[in-house]
């Protein structure tokens, strides 16, 4: 299960609000260019001053090379570390917080990636409990910084703040009507960022989109977060208006659409993740108009992360090949609906 998203009142397009920051120790060699014994070292050094800050259970440590490949998945799908970490496997780890609303990502890209994930849009309550996190590893560790510069990370768009502030919104109304595309357009005039699920280089699958800052140089942290939690809302605003242009005239079309949904998660015997999500996202919108209503309906965000294969095949405890994920995919949502 997801606990991020759990005890929170589910908004109808803002599904979750994150804060990342991306830290690296003076004189260390950045991961993507470090040997696995540097890489071990820093590993060391950092988990010596986790263990000394937080207290005994606050935080679990897990060694990225010592997971099941379906459980690094499972942590990537349910947005508690980056799909660039488990591309580390070798040399990274992290630790996740009991309350699985803040990780630290060791040796991503960068050697530190603190990050807080909250449901809805609480980007400066996010802000402040990760601020919290970098203050408390700030003063034992010695990190890169500079002082015309800022912070100093592997990728130039890092350096600076080290700040990236992120919105995850579903947009089912304004992708089938293609204004989509002119928010992308918009988005990137004023240095911000659309991008599907998992961030750079990932499709909006089930309508779910990202927007960020582009770059953390030149900005703030508090202006940062500022733009993205103005335009998020703007976008969101803009969402509603459109789910209710569709409803006064195109109800018979989004009806239909949502009906057959409706129709595929309650007898599909095979069904793929994408299918799957695409499905649950119009199944979402159908409830969020008003057009079917009951229990089985909330929280559908926590299924469309449930039926990933890595959540899937950690439900059943062994590795699977496709079409025994699509078929226990099928079974779950047949059951989730039934």
């Amino acid at each position: 299960m997801t606990k991020w998203i759990k005890d929170s009142e589910e908004d109808p397009v803002v599904i979750s609000s994150r804060i990342r920051l991306a830290r690296n120790l003076k004189n260390d060699t950045f991961p993507l260019y470090s040997s696995k014994e540097e890489a071990a070292n820093t590993l060391e050094k950092i988990q010596e001053v986790v263990q000394e800050i937080f207290s005994d259970g606050e935080y679990e440590f897990y060694n990225l090379e010592q997971l099941e490949p379906r459980d690094r998945m499972r942590f990537m799908e349910n947005h508690l570390i980056s799909p660039g970490l488990v591309e580390q496997t070798g040399k990274s780890a992290f630790y996740l917080r009991n309350d699985e609303r803040a990780t630290i990502m060791i040796n991503e890209e960068d050697h530190l990636r603190l990050q807080t994930l909250l449901p809805g849009l609480r980007l400066n309550e996010a802000w402040e409990e990760c601020e919290q996190i970098d203050d408390y590893l700030e003063s034992k560790l010695d990190y890169a910084f500079h002082p015309e510069y800022g912070y100093l990370t592997s990728c130039p768009t890092n350096v600076g703040t080290g700040l990236r502030a992120s919105v995850m919104l579903h947009l089912p109304a304004m992708t089938m009507t293609g204004y989509i595309m002119g928010l992308m357009d918009a988005l990137k005039r004023i240095g911000l960022t659309i991008r599907g699920i998992y961030g750079e280089g990932t499709e909006a699958v089930g309508h779910l989109y990202q927007i960020s800052n582009q770059l953390t140089l030149g900005e703030t942290e508090q202006e940062i977060i500022k733009k993205i939690d103005e335009i998020a809302t703007e976008v969101k605003n803009r969402e509603k208006n459109t789910r209710n242009f569709i409803m006064e005239n195109r109800k018979i079309e989004i009806e239909d659409k949502v009906y057959r949904a409706i129709g595929i998660v309650q007898n599909a015997r095979m069904i793929t993740s994408n299918e799957a999500m695409e499905q649950i996202s119009i199944v979402k919108l159908g409830a969020d108009l008003g057009l079917i209503e009951g229990e089985k309906y909330n929280n559908l965000i926590e299924l469309m992360m449930n039926i990933k294969p890595g959540n899937i095949q950690y439900r059943s405890n062994k590795t699977m090949d496709r079409t025994e994920r699509d078929v226990l995919r099928a079974n779950i949502i047949r059951e989730y609906f039934r």
